[in-house]
């Protein structure tokens, strides 16, 4: 199957490319996860924002703060978010959004998305401003886990539930732990 890349718009006024608040529509119906993936990314306040709409089960959001440096996930069928910090040997810069989701990789030709596995800690954070603006009003109200990222074989001896997150073909991430059970 071919992988189509559709453009809907770039929406807001571009005043420069480091200053401009970029938004990029792609429509990604053949990624693992399907659905629609769009990108929305706020050079100003250096923070990215991905939707994945696949009905109730499959759709999450995704915040990428920078100047933060953390990522927060909301699962909307677990009614649950997870923070983590952003690896940036694995993670694209905020400046490499727009041209890596432009330029994806096919999927069957391109090659493997990098991958991320993460163990949620199952206490529940109270204190979600210490993540930024950004991540503290997405979670507000909602049950927030951190995660941690998990390397090498250790990880090939869970067996308990994990939630995977394919970003623009570009990279993957699955969160494991029984909180997203």
């Amino acid at each position: 199957m071919k992988l189509e890349i559709v453009f809907i718009g770039l929406l807001g006024l571009l005043l420069g490319s480091t200053s401009a608040d970029t938004n990029i529509s792609v429509d990604n119906d053949n990624n693992s996860q399907g659905g629609t993936q769009r990108v929305s990314i706020n050079n100003d306040h250096n923070v990215a924002n991905v939707d994945n709409d696949n009905g109730w089960d499959g759709s999450w959001n995704s915040i990428w703060d920078f100047n933060n440096g953390f990522v927060a996930t909301r699962i909307f069928a677990k009614k649950t978010c997870i923070v983590h910090k952003i690896n940036k040997n694995v993670v694209p810069s905020i400046q490499d959004f727009e041209r890596l989701s432009k330029n994806k990789p096919n999927v069957h030709t391109g090659p493997s998305p990098k991958s991320q596995r993460y163990m949620i800690d199952p206490q529940n954070i109270k204190d979600l401003a210490q993540f930024g603006t950004p991540i503290e009003t997405m979670c507000k109200g909602l049950p927030t886990y951190k995660a941690q990222e998990v390397q090498g074989q250790s990880f090939l001896f869970f067996s308990g539930p994990c939630f995977s997150a394919n970003i623009l073909l570009i990279f993957d991430i699955s969160y494991c732990g029984e909180t997203i059970a």
